[in-house]
């Protein structure tokens, strides 16, 4: 069985277990990261180095960065699956989306998450807040700018990038507070994603 180390309410954790279901393979998560530690202890560093959350456990093998984990993962148990084409166009496409996830989205969401979120409201810096509300929108606005005319992400069929940009758009639509300007095009796939059964098992939770 896979074990996947990290705690439920993170982001990059929970894109693994998304994907764990749509591929139907059993696994144990194991809590690690903030509140509950582990992740600088000497036998969690001896899997990842770099002390953060996710790593997989698959039998000898183990791999962090949890885009890489949906990568293996898909290729791995899912060659029947559409989750992550073969075809070299078609999985370029969706790799751009875990590449921009990483350089674009998540930079730009994360101080808005954490202020939103994590810090309490005497002690948020209201100014940076709406600063970085700004490029988050934009951020939000080029995907809802490409979404125009399609059902997934990339076409007709759901992949690991419809898995990734939905584990973040969660955070985007669940946060209070926050006066989003029309998306029609993300609000359309979003719901529809929203539907899935592993969406409402790992990503539909209080945001903490």
């Amino acid at each position: 069985m896979l074990q996947i180390w990290g705690r439920a309410n993170s982001a990059n954790v929970q894109k693994v277990l998304w994907c764990c279901d749509e591929l139907g393979l059993p696994f144990e998560r194991i809590d690690a990261g903030l509140q509950f530690g582990r992740v600088n202890d000497p036998d969690y560093r001896a899997l990842n180095p770099n002390g953060q959350v996710p790593t997989l456990v698959d039998g000898t093998y183990v791999l962090w960065e949890s885009n890489s984990i949906l990568r293996y993962l898909a290729m791995q148990y899912g060659a029947s699956s559409s989750l992550y084409p073969a075809e070299p166009k078609q999985r370029a496409s969706v790799d751009r989306w875990l590449d921009w996830t990483l350089t674009m989205l998540a930079p730009a969401e994360r101080p808005v998450f954490i202020t939103l979120v994590r810090t309490p409201a005497e002690k948020r810096d209201h100014a940076a807040l709406e600063a970085n509300l700004v490029t988050l929108t934009a951020r939000w606005k080029l995907l809802d700018t490409y979404l125009q005319g399609r059902f997934y992400v990339e076409g007709d069929k759901f992949t690991i990038a419809d898995i990734v940009l939905g584990t973040f758009a969660r955070r985007w639509f669940g946060l209070e507070g926050v006066e989003r300007a029309p998306m029609p095009s993300l609000e359309r796939w979003y719901q529809r994603v929203a539907q899935r059964a592993a969406f409402k098992k790992y990503i539909d939770l209080p945001l903490t």
